[in-house]
């Protein structure tokens, strides 16, 4: 079994949402095969606290916008490892730290990458 389209175009947005607030290290995993309750989790660093709740509510916002409500959200007060539940896509948003104590990419390595395409920035001359 492999993620849905739909799975993959919030990946998009989250992408670049992420982006968009100067996230580091995305990672996506296709873990439809173990999982049957999601397709994609979607990984993300932040530099520090702030850094981390900023993308976490970029992405929350622009996944609402597009039309998904999250089912669940946890640990936006500590602002070291955010999740925020789509359903098709979970979304993990760390303190640099945090992901490397908790390291889910080797957790799940058996589970396959997706490929994340970020659209070019504009750049003001």
């Amino acid at each position: 079994m492999t993620a849905t389209a739909h799975a993959h175009e919030l990946l998009n947005i989250a992408a670049a949402a992420a982006d968009s607030k100067q996230a580091e290290d995305l990672v996506a995993l296709d873990v439809s095969g173990p999982l049957p309750l999601a397709d994609i989790f979607f990984l993300a660093t932040g530099r520090n606290e702030r850094n981390v709740i900023s993308i976490a509510n970029e992405i929350e916002e622009k996944l609402i916008a597009a039309g998904s409500k999250p089912l669940r959200r946890e640990g936006r007060a500590e602002g070291r490892w955010i999740l925020l539940d789509f359903g098709d896509l979970v979304v993990h948003v760390f303190h640099e730290e945090d992901r490397l104590y908790y390291s889910l990419e080797r957790l799940w390595q058996d589970c396959p990458a997706i490929p994340i395409s970020i659209p070019a920035r504009e750049t003001h001359e």
